[in-house]
């Protein structure tokens, strides 16, 4: 019996403990790196000054930014485009003519020849580069290509697993239409796009996990269903 156990570990923390801890890190691992460059992916086009705003690395920008989108989203929800328009630049105006009234007060009281107090954003070159317009007209152009591409392999059913999906999606959609209206869908995604990431980055790690655990039951389910219809799977493109 000593000759049979002779080649099994006598202590559990330097044998089979060791084992699992091995096959339990490499899952991890292989997650940790999918989901990494998942976000990667995600992320890379993203100009830094946006990623910056929607992660609250400066509180008071976007505290700012996220306050002002709101204003006039809700403006826009209760009074017209036009109205909201005249009535921003009314208050842009009533500003910036106060302030330049002040100035020109103080420089008569002061007797001074300082210049205009607007100057500085006056000489501020705000034209749009040929090359930056060039290049965001193609990026626009690239994707309405993809895009169009994409719904006429969806319509016309060249695969009847995306094209079911699709067309469970757009049921999703006449429902989520019936209880919102279009501003109020703007509102929230705004308000999605100020808090999800954040809150990604602080539970990442539980997120994650949940991810993956959700990410393997559809698969699992999705093999049983094309294993019972097998003409939902899916055909292999011809190279």
């Amino acid at each position: 019996m000593a000759d049979l156990l002779g080649d099994f570990p006598r202590n559990s923390e330097q044998g089979y403990s060791d084992d699992f801890e091995k096959v339990d890190k490499i899952p991890e691992q292989d997650e940790a790196i999918t989901t990494t460059s998942f976000t990667d992916t995600w992320l890379k086009n993203v100009d830094p000054r946006v990623l910056d705003l929607v992660y609250w690395r400066d509180v008071k920008t976007t505290g700012v930014v996220f306050g002002s989108m709101m204003f006039i989203l809700l403006s826009l929800s209760c009074f017209s485009v036009l109205s909201v328009l005249a009535y921003l630049s009314l208050a842009v105006i009533t500003v910036t003519l106060s302030f330049r009234i002040y100035k020109n007060v103080l420089q008569a009281v002061q007797k001074s020849g300082d210049p205009h107090p607007f100057r500085v954003y006056l000489d501020m070159d705000i034209d749009v580069p040929e090359d930056k317009a060039q290049m965001a007209l193609k990026n626009i152009t690239r994707h309405v290509n993809n895009t169009s591409r994409e719904l006429r392999r969806l319509f016309l059913i060249e695969d009847l697993v995306d094209s079911l999906k699709f067309g469970l999606l757009l049921w999703v959609l006449t429902y989520i239409g019936a209880w919102f209206n279009g501003m109020t869908l703007i509102i929230l995604a705004v308000v999605s796009v100020f808090t999800l990431p954040k809150f990604y980055e602080t539970y990442k790690v539980q997120i994650d996990n949940y991810f993956n655990m959700i990410c393997c039951q559809v698969d699992g389910v999705m093999k049983q269903v094309q294993t019972k219809l097998p003409f939902l799977k899916k055909k292999e493109k011809a190279q």
